[in-house]
């Protein structure tokens, strides 16, 4: 098993476990670091980057739309994704491929009702 499958494996485990909380917390305090302080503004990041259609398939009630690696790249921004690969100890293609593989249940994740909660 490489790294990547052992990383993945980890954030699955604890995905289908019903840890997405966990997963949810360590995502949203690495993107804390670069202003993006909710899910509301990780979904406008995706919006910016002409990703919107994306980002609210994850938000709402139905099926969530798959991402490659790049587009999360493109939408985060490269020293994002690099300071997520450095929290999980992994390199930054890495990152954005775990990102990719999961996002879209994180944000469904929290985003329960199928609605950006308020940023209050």
């Amino acid at each position: 098993m490489g790294l990547f499958d052992g990383v993945a494996g980890i954030i699955s485990g604890a995905m289908a476990g019903g840890n997405t909380g966990q997963v949810s917390d360590m995502l949203m305090g690495a993107l804390s670091e670069h202003g993006i302080s909710d899910v509301g503004g990780l979904v406008s990041k995706f919006q910016s980057a002409g990703l919107g259609e994306h980002a609210a398939s994850w938000v709402g009630n139905g099926s969530n739309m798959p991402i490659d690696a790049s587009s999360v790249e493109q939408a985060l921004g490269s020293h994002v994704v690099a300071s997520i690969a450095a929290k999980l100890g992994v390199d930054p293609a890495m990152a954005s491929q775990l990102l990719a593989q999961h996002l879209p249940a994180v944000v469904s994740h929290m985003t329960p009702d199928g609605q950006v909660p308020d940023a209050s």
